[in-house]
């Protein structure tokens, strides 16, 4: 005699369950940013007169791209579950390295290059070190970050240049192709586009690899979704939160670099204030502060809405003053937006 059972009783694994689009796109951490840059787009076609010519948009792109560069790794590190409050002044600590290594040293730039990335990547390494071994709040560690390099920044460059700016280095070996690599400009239809935006993408499709398809994505995931289950399973979790700081930095070293080879010259006390920037550009892409949920393509759009409004604010003839308004608001706007999101998709589950 055999005993059956009946098979409404059988438990089905719900990760075998095939889930309908709508419920993957509610899923998906950038839906809410989306959704905003449509309707910012929508907003300033109607209102600036100006913003849908080719030249326009190839202006709103760069802009979006000096932020983008920033706003990735940022992403990645609060997905992560921690903050870097030093990430707006490490770049301009990264420019001023490589200038003034380069001009005091009489050496090619490339080699200033290289011993900014080296630097820059410590000073992410540092900031790592520092959370890992004294558990302090990644808010606590990189706001000393932040202080020291703000004034290592200007003391050093008024101790060498004897002013708070770097002195020119376009005249030395390697400017020009270090500029093409930077800070170049290429020609798509006749109209000029900014060679950032190619390491924007990159670092977009990059991050979303590493995110989406490998282990150490999972591991992000994990440490800041909840630490001591991380821990517990066997998530290295020192050397992810170091290595998501060095991920910063190594955004950081790009954009020193663009900042550096576009103007040949660089100012001590540039970048403050960016930092909060990037962490708002995260946000409004789906990135939570709790960590643990977000994603590089949303924290990419994040960036393309400031670039709109910032730029769509000039374009249509406004005073620029309006923009930290914007900004307050499509912050507020994009974290309600993505809070209802998030209830919809665990209401569908």
């Amino acid at each position: 005699m055999s005993t059956t059972t009946p098979a409404s009783t059988e438990k089905v694994d719900e990760r075998l369950v095939k889930a309908s689009p709508w419920k993957k796109l509610l899923g998906r951490p950038e839906l809410g940013s989306v959704i905003g840059a449509v309707a910012v787009f929508i907003f300033f076609m109607i209102f600036a007169d100006s913003f849908l010519r080719a030249t326009s948009l190839a202006t709103v792109l760069y802009a979006s791209s000096t932020l983008g560069i920033m706003a990735v790794p940022v992403a990645l590190l609060m997905i992560g579950g921690e903050f870097d409050l030093s990430a707006g002044v490490m770049v301009t600590s990264s420019a001023l390295i490589s200038s003034m290594f380069s001009y005091q040293m009489t050496a090619n730039t490339w080699v200033g290059v290289g011993v900014s990335l080296l630097v820059t990547l410590a000073i992410g390494v540092f900031n790592g070190v520092m959370l890992t071994r004294t558990k302090l709040p990644s808010f606590i560690i990189t706001l000393g970050t932040f202080l020291m390099l703000t004034g290592m920044n200007l003391g050093f460059t008024k101790l060498i240049s004897g002013t708070v700016s770097t002195k020119s280095i376009a005249d030395m070996q390697g400017f020009d192709s270090a500029k093409s690599v930077f800070a170049s400009t290429f020609s798509i239809g006749g109209v000029d586009f900014k060679i950032t935006i190619i390491w924007w993408l990159a670092l977009v499709l990059v991050a979303t690899w590493i995110l989406l398809r490998t282990r150490i994505g999972n591991w992000i995931f994990a440490v800041g979704g909840d630490l001591d289950s991380a821990r517990a399973v066997g998530v290295p979790v020192n050397k992810t939160k170091i290595g998501l700081y060095m991920g910063v930095a190594f955004g950081a070293w790009i954009s020193g670099q663009h900042l550096l080879f576009s103007y040949d010259v660089v100012q001590s006390g540039e970048g403050v204030g960016n930092e909060l920037i990037y962490i708002v550009a995260a946000v409004i892409g789906g990135c939570l502060i709790t960590g643990g949920y977000g994603s590089a393509v949303g924290a990419a759009i994040g960036a393309l809405i400031f670039g709109m409004t910032s730029k769509g604010i000039v374009f249509a003839e406004w005073n620029s003053d309006w923009f930290k308004f914007f900004l307050g608001a499509m912050l507020l706007l994009a974290t309600l937006l993505n809070a209802w999101v998030r209830k919809r998709a665990e209401a569908s589950k």
